[in-house]
């Protein structure tokens, strides 16, 4: 068997709250000011951020966080109950541990992947308590969850079966299956929709299939209201004489309310980028379009899928990825990539890049999200914690000075942005049944 394998990288107020909440629902706990800087740690729930100017914060949004003239970062490490897959080697095949989706009534829906074949579910309220009993679903590895008033989807891979082939060369490797699963406002399933294309006719070594196999598969959904997206990366099988190879890519499927397949949806496609790693998916309402990114050795660049367009040129040394997309202030769109563990950021539209910002981060992982209106938020790991820098999405330059977000970072969990205007994203816990959440909290 060719294995065709990718060239990718393998790989000052504070505020602090502890996790052992009661049901609360979207419950509003007081933020107390913290007198200094508090460091990050493995052992202890902490955060740190620049001076948040407190005095002038102001509630905002349905849960009333308060927005303040810098940054301020609240880390509340949630006991979920059960054992979370930890980073392990955080490479881009190995499982994540973790997720979180924000909810329009300013909450979350946090998802986490355990150790026993499931993934989990759980309400978060307005601080970032758990608020009632998880729920689990049948899952080997963990995606992405996304949510809206009604419940979301979470993106999960289980197991599948191979067939026979036969393989052109190598050893045989486990043949999974992508889906997406619809849950309700109390977690539980409402449907479910495989976006791979196994059946108990098709295995993953029979030609033509597109299936999880232990290439790069991380996948990322977005959503236009209506329809779910799924973006991720992809075996794909094809017949060689009397043998078959298995190739990488990616796939974008699109699944409607009533979780069907949507057939023949102008944005989704079999295969887009090959080799293929890095894939990122935003729902842009000006253009009503998914617009999508991957990080490819076709050509060794950042570049929109189906068909390819160059966003930033790159080089295949082992180093290049693909990070974060999001929309910019007006129009088009800002992409975090690294090359060589320097951060850029790439505005552009249709294609090429038009404008480049060198960061200065040292990161060969940068995360970004929005951040409010007109804002977007670069982080990256420093240490036993992150750094990070807020952005304006229209021009690239600075707001402000850079902070520190007190937990430890994974190189391909992600931010998620929230309606308040502030960001969450989910980290290793103090223990094997925690989760910490690290929320930046809304500016003025």
């Amino acid at each position: 068997m060719r294995r065709c394998s990718p060239r990718w990288a393998p790989g000052a107020a504070a505020l602090t709250t502890g996790g052992s909440a009661s049901d609360t629902g979207d419950g509003r706990a007081a933020l107390q000011a913290a007198g200094s800087d508090a460091s990050a740690g493995d052992g202890a729930a902490s955060a740190s951020a620049s001076a948040s100017g407190s005095a002038s914060a102001k509630p905002t949004g349905p849960c009333g966080r308060p927005a303040s003239a810098a940054p301020a970062v609240r880390v509340t490490d949630v006991n979920v109950g059960t054992s979370v897959t930890g980073y392990g080697r955080e490479g881009d095949t190995d499982p994540l541990p973790m997720a979180i989706a924000a909810t329009p009534s300013g909450g979350s829906w946090l998802a986490w992947l355990g150790t026993n074949g499931k993934v989990y579910l759980g309400r978060l309220d307005c601080d970032d308590h758990l608020a009632g009993s998880p729920t689990s679903f049948d899952g080997i590895d963990l995606q992405d969850v996304q949510a809206d008033a009604n419940g979301g989807v979470v993106l999960l891979t289980r197991k599948g079966d191979c067939h026979t082939g036969p393989l052109c060369g190598g050893s045989s490797s486990p043949c999974n299956t992508m889906w997406m699963v619809r849950f309700d406002n109390n977690g539980q399933k409402v449907w479910e929709r495989q976006v791979t294309n196994l059946t108990s006719g098709l295995g993953g070594y029979d030609n033509g299939a597109r299936f999880v196999w232990w290439y790069q598969h991380h996948g990322r959904l977005a959503s236009d209201g209506s329809n779910y997206a799924a973006y991720f990366g992809v075996a794909i099988t094809v017949q060689n004489g009397s043998c078959v190879d298995i190739h990488e890519g990616d796939r974008m499927q699109v699944v409607n309310a009533g979780g069907g397949l949507v057939s023949g949806h102008r944005d989704s496609f079999e295969v887009g980028c090959s080799h293929s790693w890095g894939t990122r998916i935003a729902w842009d309402p000006r253009t009503s379009h998914f617009a999508m990114v991957c990080a490819t050795d076709n050509n060794c660049r950042i570049a929109q899928p189906h068909p390819y367009r160059t966003v930033a040129t790159g080089a295949c040394d082992g180093t290049l990825f693909g990070g974060d997309l999001v929309l910019a202030r007006t129009s088009g769109y800002w992409s975090a990539w690294s090359q060589g563990g320097q951060a850029r950021l790439e505005h552009f539209g249709n294609g090429a890049s038009d404008s480049t910002v060198r960061t200065g981060a040292a990161s060969a992982h940068p995360h970004l999200v929005t951040y409010g209106a007109g804002r977007m938020l670069l982080a990256w790991e420093s240490g036993s914690s992150m750094s990070a820098q807020v952005y304006d999405s229209g021009t690239g330059k600075t707001v402000g000075a850079k902070f520190t977000i007190g937990v430890k970072d994974h190189n391909y969990q992600a931010f998620k942005s929230y309606a308040d205007g502030s960001a969450a994203y989910p980290a290793a816990g103090a223990n094997g049944t925690s989760v910490r959440i690290a929320r930046v909290m809304p500016l003025a």
